[in-house]
């Protein structure tokens, strides 16, 4: 039997009265990528923060609707032990900057206690920022500051945060959307290898095509708050069925 690492069902979000995502429904199946894809405004980034729950930062959101992470019910659960079934990483770059790098990466497990003792820690903080493609860059540096890094670092920086938190579902909010090409690439190429030996599944938010077609194994297209076409990224990207993807795939809409 197939496991599903994310189930939604018939989500429906408003914001300040305005209806911003409207009856969302997919399933993915665990160690996969879903690349969810549509023109800014979509509702994409408003997606993932349903299923994290940081939706909850509005106080004017209403959530209707079921979503389900390895079969737990977020919203039927304290949403910080949801929210530790889960990382996230922004668009822009946002590393603790009052921390070194070592410590944004150490951060996480030292308050979760997933760690007991500075070798476990040490070995940790090293496997997350190898996973991130950044050690070799930063092995000799741990005690700078992060603005010492490029912007495409702090990226990886701030993937590294979160994967030393062993999440189970990663969330990206268009990781690539402020960096340059060669970080771009680096950041793409972690999260492949990350399936390799991880059990964890990805969820990627892009407004590019090209990208999510690259990296993913599932696409979601949403356009004005619907879910216009699911499936998967083969079928999606050589035999669209809505009109709408099919504008998108090629750069009209």
């Amino acid at each position: 039997m197939r496991k599903y690492a994310l189930q939604v069902k018939d989500l429906n979000v408003w914001i300040r009265g305005k209806h911003i995502l409207k009856g969302i429904s997919l399933e993915v199946p665990e160690r996969r990528i879903l690349a969810v894809m549509g023109p800014s405004g979509s509702g994409k980034s408003t997606l993932l923060r349903a299923i994290n729950r940081l939706i909850d930062l509005f106080p004017d959101a209403q959530v209707k609707g079921r979503v389900l992470v390895y079969g737990t019910d977020v919203y039927d659960s304290d949403p910080y032990r949801v929210r530790r079934l889960m990382g996230m990483v922004f668009q822009t770059p946002n590393p603790f900057p009052h921390m070194s790098i070592y410590e944004n990466v150490a951060i996480g497990p030292k308050l979760n206690r997933l760690v007991r003792s500075k070798q476990e820690l040490d070995e940790l903080v090293r496997w997350a920022l190898e996973k991130a493609m950044l050690w070799d860059e930063v092995k000799d540096r741990l005690d700078d500051p992060p603005h010492r890094l490029s912007g495409g670092q702090q990226q990886r920086l701030c993937l590294a945060r979160a994967l030393a938190l062993k999440p189970k579902l990663l969330l990206l909010d268009e990781p690539t959307g402020n960096v340059d090409p060669v970080n771009a690439v680096k950041i793409e190429e972690a999260l492949k290898d990350l399936l390799k030996d991880l059990e964890i599944t990805i969820l990627l938010v892009t407004h590019t095509p090209h990208q999510a077609v690259r990296i993913s194994d599932y696409i979601a297209f949403i356009y004005m708050g619907e879910l216009v076409e699911f499936g998967l990224t083969e079928t999606i990207a050589l035999n669209p069925r809505h009109e709408l993807t099919i504008k998108f795939l090629r750069g009209e809409v």
